[in-house]
Order: C-alpha cells, then sequence, then structure tokens
C-alpha cells in the first residue's frame, strides 16, 4: 500500500511538477497552427461565395432590409425576372462565354499539348530561348498585351468579333509551360525512341503514344484555361462593342452599372453572379472525377 502511494505521487518522467499529464505537448499545438490558417483562408474565400447565394433568394426588399446571412423568399422571381430583362439577354450572354471558354480552352489546350511535347522531345538550336520566352510570358500581366492586341486585330478587322476574344485565348504560355513539364515527366524518352523503331510517324507517336500519358496534364490545363476564359473580363471589354456578344462577365458588369440608377437591377446582377457560378463548379466536379480515374489508370498501367 505504501509503494503504491508513493508511486501516484509521483510526476510522471518529462513533465514538470504540477503539470497536468494531459496537457497536449507543445509540438501539437503549433502543428495546429497550418490548420487553423487554412480554415481562415477557407472562411476568408468562401464568405462571399455564401453571400451571393443567400443574397440571390431575396427580393428587391428583403436584399436591403433582412439580416445578411438570413435566406430569403425571391429565388423564383428574381430567376424569371432575369430570364425576361431584354428578352432574355442574360441567356445570350451565358452562351456566348460557354463559347468563348469551352472553344477557346479547347484550342489552347491542344496547342499546349503540341507545343510542350515538341519542347519536352526534341532537341533543336533555340529550344531553351523559346522555353524562356514562354516564362516570361507567364510573367506578364495580361493588362500589357491588351492594347497590343487590340491594335493588332483592329488592323485586321476583326474586332467586335467572336474571333477578336477567341484567338489571344489560343495561345497559353502558363499552358505550354505545364504541358512541357508534364510530358518530360510522363512520357518516357525509351518509349518515343521504340516507336521510331517501330517505323511510326511523329504525328503517330504524339497521338497514340505520348497523348494519352499526357490526359491527365492536358486536363488541368484545360480546366485553368476555361476558368481564365471564364472570368476574363479586360478582353471582351475592349474587343466588343455589341452587348449581343457579350461575356457573362461583361454583361453583369453592364447590367450593375445600369443599376446605379435602377436599385430594381441589384437582385438580378446577384442572381446572375450566382448562376454564373454554377457552370465551373459542375466543369469542376466532372473534371475531377476524369482526372481521378485517369490518374489511377495510369498507375495502374504503370
Amino acid at each position: 500500500m505504501s509503494s503504491l502511494a508513493v508511486s501516484q505521487a509521483e510526476p510522471v518522467a518529462g513533465t514538470a511538477p504540477g503539470t497536468a499529464q494531459s496537457r497536449p505537448p507543445l509540438r501539437r499545438r503549433i502543428a495546429l497552427i497550418p490548420t487553423v490558417t487554412l480554415f481562415l483562408g477557407a472562411v476568408y474565400c468562401l464568405l462571399p461565395v455564401a453571400w451571393v447565394v443567400i443574397a440571390a433568394t431575396k427580393s428587391g426588399s428583403e436584399l436591403f432590409s433582412t439580416f445578411t446571412f438570413l435566406p430569403g423568399t425571391g429565388f423564383a422571381d428574381n430567376f424569371q425576372d432575369l430570364s425576361a430583362y431584354r428578352d432574355g439577354v442574360y441567356w445570350s450572354w451565358m452562351g456566348n462565354s460557354a463559347l468563348y471558354a469551352g472553344l477557346g480552352a479547347l484550342l489552347s489546350t491542344c496547342v499546349s499539348a503540341f507545343s510542350g511535347f515538341a519542347l519536352a522531345t526534341y532537341r533543336f538550336r533555340g529550344r531553351e530561348t523559346i522555353f524562356n520566352v514562354l516564362l516570361a510570358g507567364v510573367l506578364m500581366p495580361p493588362v500589357i498585351l491588351a492594347i497590343p492586341q487590340y491594335l493588332l486585330l483592329a488592323k485586321a478587322d476583326l474586332t467586335d468579333s467572336y474571333l477578336s476574344v477567341l484567338l489571344p485565348q489560343i495561345l497559353s504560355p502558363y499552358g505550354v509551360y505545364l504541358a512541357r513539364i508534364y510530358a518530360a515527366a510522363a512520357v518516357p524518352a525509351d518509349v518515343v525512341e521504340a516507336g521510331r523503331m517501330d517505323g511510326a510517324s511523329e504525328w503517330r507517336i504524339f497521338t497514340r503514344i505520348a497523348l494519352p500519358m499526357m490526359i491527365p496534364g492536358m486536363v488541368t490545363v484545360f480546366l485553368f484555361q476555361f476558368v481564365a476564359i471564364w472570368n476574363n473580363f479586360l478582353l471582351p471589354y475592349i474587343m466588343i462593342s455589341d452587348d449581343e456578344k457579350f461575356p457573362i462577365t461583361l454583361g453583369l458588369f453592364t447590367l450593375l452599372e445600369q443599376g446605379a440608377n435602377t436599385p430594381a437591377l441589384y437582385t438580378l446582377v446577384i442572381t446572375g453572379a450566382f448562376l454564373a457560378v454554377l457552370p465551373l463548379v459542375a466543369l469542376f466536379l466532372v473534371i475531377q472525377r476524369f482526372w481521378s480515374l485517369d490518374l489511377l489508370s495510369g498507375a495502374v498501367k504503370s
């Protein structure tokens, strides 16, 4: 009994006298700092999204008279008013954005795949110079290129057309950079040489051997480029004057400007912004599924 009492009175090795044994170590508390930081960052990013989602459910009277994060009852009316505004011009803007972003991202992904594979596989004079120029293009802000692009397309009489928004988006320095890095890592040189020894043409090697290995990386390039074109505002603002060809970003901007004189349009702007986010969310969920399948299939094949 005396030895048991002594053992209970003695402090546990490695703990200071009077310190609770259940107190978490300092290392564990320090490890919580990244988690708390990520949580605060997520709240900072998602709070505006939550506001848009909730505000889209409010009518014009509820928008300025109720609590900020209290849902309203006017989403159906807002949706009907938005669809009826100028004979459904909002859906024309959505269709234009789908055209610009979908076709532009697809063409940009193809160009990035061709260029990245060539820069990663072939050895030729000036290859590193071209790659360094591409890196400089990655670091260059798009606002610097907007005016020169407008002047070039104006000389070709292509401004205020769909091509004026599509053509500048086809070549993406960042997409080519990603494709080059991914092709160098995913396409073994031995496989390419084996295809050449079997008599396959360079085009067949790219389409039948290299491209299937590059699909996960190209999905990433497509997603990044689609989001960039969908959210692009400056280039359409400079190139297009016909509002029937506006993308959704420029269309909502003009609608917001009109809302300064007509406050009733604010609910349409908020509802339109909410609906404009949904295609991006749906695309990300769909592409993420195929992205995961491609990565898993590549791991199984390897």
